[in-house]
């Protein structure tokens, strides 16, 4: 059977809840869990001090971003997450570094049937930021995707201007497809951003393990 074209998964929402991991990066020990409800303090404390570093990057909203990003706001995004998971719309993840709250990784837009596709969203705190953690986060989650979920595509989008992102996906081994003028508005303004694609075929024996051959990270 070539590379890419195995029968999905048993199970109608395969893949998740999991917990992924560790691996260890420069920045710690990296591990994917679900969302949970007590992450609201961690979640709003990485969110308010790293205002200025996440801002820029992200989707205009409603709203301040003292309100959106407060304690009280984590309740109804943590629910419509376990929602999209349990539907299968989505498989969200918290960031953990060394036991700690360190970020988000949600694969959304999950399509099953002749598509079975899925993009990647993700954001980690500034202090860890540089540490290897995303790339660790993104390789992980991508070979998850790739194998017990059973997808055969992945998509990012990010803007040109941010080069980590960039390097990340590039390291993970993402190809840059093309260009999404004015695609979307971050803030305040419509931006251009990168499309990435990755298929199944392309990966080999796993991400993580072209990681761990380069010295990126090491099993735990």
């Amino acid at each position: 059977m070539a590379p890419g074209s195995e029968p999905q998964p048993v199970g109608r929402h395969p893949g998740w809840p999991v917990v992924l991991g560790p691996l260890i990066t420069a920045g710690g020990s990296v591990v994917l869990r679900p969302p949970r409800l007590r992450d609201a303090k961690s979640w709003s404390r990485a969110r308010l001090r790293d205002r200025e570093y996440l801002q820029r990057w992200e989707p205009t909203s409603p709203g301040g971003w003292e309100e959106r990003n407060a304690t009280g706001a984590w309740p109804a995004q943590w629910s419509t997450l376990r929602g999209m998971g349990r539907r299968g719309e989505a498989l969200p993840f918290t960031i953990t570094v060394e036991g700690e709250f360190a970020g988000q990784l949600t694969v959304g837009n999950v399509v099953r049937g002749a598509l079975r596709s899925g993009w990647v969203g993700y954001w980690v705190a500034e202090e860890v930021a540089g540490g290897g953690v995303a790339t660790a986060a993104v390789g992980m989650v991508v070979d998850h995707c790739f194998g017990p979920v059973g997808l055969h595509r992945l998509e990012a989008t990010v803007r040109p201007e941010n080069r980590p992102s960039v390097r990340v996906l590039e390291k993970v081994g993402f190809r840059r497809e093309g260009l999404f003028e004015r695609y979307l508005d971050v803030a305040g303004a419509w931006r251009d951003h990168y499309v990435y694609g990755l298929t199944a075929e392309e990966v080999g024996p796993g991400v993580v393990a072209g990681l761990v051959r380069s010295g990126r990270v090491r099993r735990s």
